[in-house]
């Protein structure tokens, strides 16, 4: 899976990180901004865990995004913020005004290419979660995030999972039960361990590296 772009890693961008922004602490579940509402912020997750989301018509929540420590997030295209996030854990998120980055963006050309850089790349990622949905199996999309909260949060084979499995669930297209069940099925095989629910061992990485080729 591709992962987000991280602002901090664009030498173009560093300037950014010295604007001055509010760094507030948001509890589990807690709402960081809603749909529709005016996209006046980009942000930061500095610690912690956030999902993005938006309701569906027949009121069912659909999970755009898992965004870790140091991912970015609410950079829209538009004015107003297409989906709703909220903390998965206590976090802390930086808040970068909008318009410093559109400053930043008129004054270099480098800042402005690494912007677009992560809007394309945000797109592509959603392009890739629609496609996941529809061409994978329940197991494949399962190992599959499993591999991705791996690479994001430089595990090698020990996850601390912030998300839900109701969360899994609502991402990857599946009910809760089709989550708990395969879970279950990748640890009978001996491909992963669950001493906890919030805590899985990869113990065959390769094997589910292999499963989601």
């Amino acid at each position: 899976m591709l992962s987000p772009i991280r602002i901090d890693t664009v030498s173009a961008l560093d300037a950014v990180l010295a604007i001055p922004g509010a760094c507030p602490r948001f509890c589990r579940d807690e709402e960081i901004f809603g749909e529709g509402e005016s996209a006046d912020y980009v942000y930061q997750v500095v610690s912690g865990a956030v999902r993005t989301h938006r309701l569906l018509r027949d009121g069912r929540r659909q999970i755009d995004e898992f965004h870790f420590a140091g991912d970015y997030f609410g950079l829209e295209l538009g004015e107003l913020h297409r989906v709703s996030a909220e903390a998965m854990c206590d976090a802390s998120i930086r808040l970068i005004r909008r318009g410093a980055l559109s400053d930043l963006a008129a004054r270099r050309g480098d800042a402005a290419r690494a912007i677009l850089r992560l809007t394309a790349e945000g797109l592509q990622r959603s392009q890739d979660h629609v496609l996941m949905l529809g061409r994978r199996s329940a197991i494949e999309r399962v190992a599959g995030l499993l591999l991705d909260i791996a690479e994001r949060t430089n595990a090698r084979a020990e996850l601390d999972v912030p998300m839900s499995r109701q969360d899994m669930a609502d991402y990857l297209g599946l009910t809760i039960e089709t989550v708990s069940r395969t879970l279950t099925s990748l640890q009978d095989e001996g491909l992963i361990a669950l001493p906890s629910v919030r805590h899985v061992v990869l113990k065959d990485r390769r094997a589910l590296e292999r499963m989601t080729a």
